[in-house]
């Protein structure tokens, strides 16, 4: 049986609001390097995030708590964090909160295709 071939979902980040704080340390596109990304991608959750921004986002950024994960928040930060140091999301400190985006321009340039292929992903049972 012949597959169907999905359009390419094209990904766009909502409108930059007018402040946002700078980023946190993260790699810049030049240190992106594919074994990191994809060893941050290789858990399931953290895949599950990044899909989830990617395709629900309905801000420029979300917290740990838009996701609705039910997990220990130290075991989220440790999620998060590895994304970010992976460079596959970026971070930002609004007072006590973090706020994630997927770094959609740099992974594409970088990587082309690899968040098709996230966007795609459907979890095992």
């Amino acid at each position: 049986m012949p597959t169907k071939q999905r359009p390419a979902p094209k990904f766009t980040l909502p409108a930059e609001p007018a402040v946002v704080p700078d980023p946190l340390p993260e790699p810049g596109l030049d240190e992106l390097r594919l074994e990191t990304v994809m060893g941050a991608l290789s858990d399931p959750l953290r895949l599950h995030i990044v899909q989830k921004l990617l395709l629900e986002s309905e801000a420029y950024d979300h917290s740990c708590g838009w996701f609705g994960i039910d997990r220990p928040k130290s075991s989220l930060t440790h999620h998060f964090k590895a994304l970010r140091e992976a460079g596959v999301t970026r971070q930002r400190q609004y007072g006590l909160e973090r706020r994630s985006q997927v770094r959609i321009d740099d992974l594409e340039t970088r990587f082309p295709g690899l968040l098709d292929l996230v966007a795609a992903w459907e979890p095992a049972d």
